[in-house]
């Protein structure tokens, strides 16, 4: 099956933005777990998602996709900037426990030099 989504905004919430999807013949959406360039995510409203999740689920929405922070460097050689990263994906994976069944993409960053060998280890860590 074909599905078709876009990137939306998360500020007005799940609901919201599974009904702009939806006005524009989309099944699907992409949208950034917090601010692109990183730092605080707004809370999660459990009633806003449960209203998604009826909504996705009345209208045979494929799986979103929560988009990380693209500062996130989780093979840097900078240990405080893994650090970070590692912290962030794992509070943005606990969010998407409301959305169970979904997918979740992030940019690896760059290995600083280290090589490609080492950076793939450390994200894999």
């Amino acid at each position: 099956m074909f599905h078709i989504g876009c990137h939306l905004s998360a500020s007005k919430g799940y609901e919201h933005m599974g009904k702009v999807a939806l006005a524009i013949g989309a099944d699907t959406f992409q949208f950034f777990t917090r601010n692109p360039r990183g730092g605080r995510a707004k809370d999660i409203d459990a009633g806003d998602v449960s209203s998604f999740l009826s909504l996705a689920g009345e209208n045979n929405f494929a799986p979103i996709m929560a988009h990380a922070p693209y500062t996130l460097n989780p093979c840097s050689s900078n240990a405080r900037v893994r650090t970070f990263a590692y912290e962030v994906m794992a509070d943005d994976l606990m969010r998407m426990e409301y959305t169970p069944g979904n997918y979740y993409n992030f940019h690896p960053g760059s290995h600083m030099g280290q090589g490609t060998e080492k950076g793939i280890e450390l994200i894999r860590n």
